[in-house]
């Protein structure tokens, strides 16, 4: 199989009506789509899977599953989502919250509309390690750090950016 860039491996994904929506649900911080952080997750994963010479074929599964990683189709912030959550308590409650669900979730609906191999399922479905499955394979472990790299970056430049506004008045 010939290599493939980035733009080629996820056109099809990018462009579909499902995964515009992300556009419209927050995500690490105001500034930051579901949309957004998928983007920047899958061209991590990208970027590491080809540093770490994986195969092609294993090259784009990695990208998909990193682009498709959230794909679990709402809102966690929203007040729906607020309701979902009073029907449980205790551990259940646990047990349901967006952290230990959405990847499963999203493996789902993306094997629903994209068709995933069992590998890119696994990787979506375990990407919140250690708050989800162990990691079975090498697509997992990638997406599952690419993940951690990008939602790092994401929250401490939201923090940042609150810390340099809190300056800012203080300074006034």
């Amino acid at each position: 199989m010939a290599e493939r860039d980035f733009n080629d491996i996820t056109a099809d994904i990018l462009a579909h009506p499902l995964f515009q929506e992300l556009h419209s649900y927050p995500h690490h911080g105001p500034q930051n789509s579901v949309y957004d952080h998928s983007l920047s997750a899958a061209r991590c994963a990208y970027r590491m899977a080809r540093r770490f010479h994986m195969r092609p074929e294993r090259v784009e599964a990695v990208t998909r599953a990193a682009l498709l990683h959230d794909f679990f189709g709402y809102s966690w912030q929203s007040e729906q989502h607020r309701r979902y959550m009073r029907r449980y308590s205790g551990w259940q409650r646990v047990k349901h919250m967006h952290a230990f669900i959405h990847g499963a979730h999203a493996a789902n609906r993306a094997d629903r509309v994209f068709g995933l191999d069992q590998r890119q399922k696994d990787a979506i479905t375990s990407h919140m390690f250690p708050l989800a499955p162990f990691p079975k394979n090498s697509e997992a472990w990638v997406v599952t750090l690419a993940d951690k790299v990008v939602a790092t970056r994401e929250m401490t430049h939201g923090m940042f950016q609150q810390l340099e506004a809190l300056r800012s008045r203080r300074v006034a």
